[in-house]
């Protein structure tokens, strides 16, 4: 009979398989990591894989919530936050896109990361979205403003920009839209 895992234990186990699969996904693609690629990486057994996850879809899936959507709170909190609105914006776009973006720039199909999520799982993706532009409004005040910092901020990754690029990028376009205080005592 298998030993049973203690709750830390299995949430260990989890931990390892969905980092060992965003590895496969950002490196080979969804279509071209297999379920072996990541029980190899993760160090387990194909069969103890399945015993964890239906499909590769499920794993995909899982992924892109630890990864992505357990973002969403730190967000929130950074969105509405005491700092100024220069500060905040800047917060919730590294925790939404810069931080992301640092672990797929570089990798052979990190540029499809998102876009096979928007297909596997368009429920989350929509999820994820939504909350960013929920952090953003918070911040600039106006749907406008926001539908268009937000088309402005998809468009700084269009190029595959380095993370230097993208930090540069990022904070220029968050002082278009939430100018940093320029009262003395105020500036950040």
């Amino acid at each position: 009979m298998p030993k049973m895992l203690t709750d830390n234990e299995a949430a260990v186990r989890r931990t390892k398989i969905l980092t060992a699969a965003r590895w496969c996904f950002l490196n080979f693609g969804f279509a071209k990591t297999a379920f072996e690629d990541i029980a190899k990486r993760a160090n387990l057994s194909r069969t103890l894989l399945y015993r964890i996850f239906k499909d590769k879809e499920e794993i995909y899936q899982a992924v892109f919530v630890d990864w992505l959507v357990s973002r969403h709170p730190a967000a929130k909190l950074a969105a509405k936050g005491p700092a100024n609105p220069h500060e905040r914006l800047l917060s919730v776009c590294r925790l939404m896109a810069v931080e992301p973006w640092a672990e797929m720039v570089g990798t052979p199909m990190g540029s499809e990361f998102l876009e096979t999520c928007e297909l596997i799982d368009p429920k989350s993706e929509a999820l994820y979205r939504k909350v960013v532009y929920e952090c953003v409004a918070a911040i600039l005040g106006d749907e406008a403003s926001t539908e268009v910092f937000l088309l402005a901020l998809d468009g700084l990754f269009a190029d595959k920009p380095s993370m230097e690029v993208l930090e540069r990028r990022t904070k220029l376009l968050a002082a278009r839209f939430a100018p940093r205080s320029t009262k003395k005592g105020l500036q950040s």
